[in-house]
């Protein structure tokens, strides 16, 4: 769990946009811990990243809490409203009016264009909907902590896209999410993945993953942002440890 000083610095705003964001009710407040201290998680961070690409963009905080959880149809009639309201202003006000027109599309929203296309890629092969969405605030939570870093990662996912084992993954995962936890069925994906996980680490991937993601804190906030997205994914990770392998962003061999 995270600081408000952590939660600020992985979002790139200042803690007091935080506090200012508390205030006006665009982002919840948790409550204290027994310290006397507010904790945050991924999904904060999500949230305020959000809330931090809107504001750049040039939308009205008044507006920014419609805009969070709109539907593509509502956002995209908002955009252009808010976009027409832009074009009586002056030149220093056309940067925002580009800003606003690349939020046309959902996936846009704080999401750079190389998981953008990587999200695509997933559709293309049937992923469900709902596997895409926590690929995207996944994604947009590394973009955040390693932006120079996003268009390598998307070439390696695409690249792994290739390999009909991955696309069998996400559609295995894809159905339990549907019909909910089957421990068989898990331990068939388990094994799939340690498989995969195997080979990489044959081929010396592992350990350059270990050096580009070198940050734990960061890490253990995106594995509990996995752990968050659905029950199952707590007992995959246990399964994946009964066959040596540990983590979840970044795996590792169990001792």
């Amino acid at each position: 769990m995270l600081t408000i000083s952590q939660l600020a610095a992985y979002a790139g705003v200042t803690v007091r946009a935080v506090r200012h964001y508390h205030q006006v009710g665009l982002l919840p407040e948790p409550p204290r811990d027994v310290s006397g201290y507010r904790t945050y998680g991924a999904t904060d961070v999500v949230r305020l990243i959000r809330i931090r690409t809107l504001a750049e963009a040039g939308v009205p905080l008044a507006r920014v809490e419609e805009l969070l959880d709109a539907t593509p149809e509502v956002f995209d009639e908002a955009v252009g409203q808010i976009d027409a309201e832009l074009r009586g202003k002056i030149r220093e006000l056309q940067e925002h009016r580009r800003r606003i027109a690349r939020l046309a599309a959902g996936d846009s929203l704080a999401a750079p264009a190389e998981v953008v296309t990587y999200l695509d890629a997933l559709r293309s092969h049937g992923i469900s909907e709902e596997l895409v969405q926590g690929e995207r605030d996944a994604w947009i939570l590394v973009a955040a902590r390693w932006p120079e870093q996003i268009p390598e990662f998307m070439r390696d996912k695409l690249g792994q896209l290739e390999d009909p084992r991955t696309v069998k993954l996400y559609l295995m995962i894809g159905e339990l999410v549907e019909v909910g936890m089957d421990d068989e069925r898990l331990g068939v994906i388990a094994d799939l993945l340690v498989e995969m996980v195997e080979e990489s680490a044959a081929r010396g991937e592992l350990d350059r993953q270990s050096h580009d993601m070198g940050d734990d804190a960061f890490i253990a906030l995106l594995d509990s942002f996995a752990s968050e997205s659905h029950p199952m994914m707590d007992r995959l990770q246990e399964l994946m440890s009964e066959r040596g392998w540990t983590g979840w962003s970044r795996l590792e061999r169990a001792d």
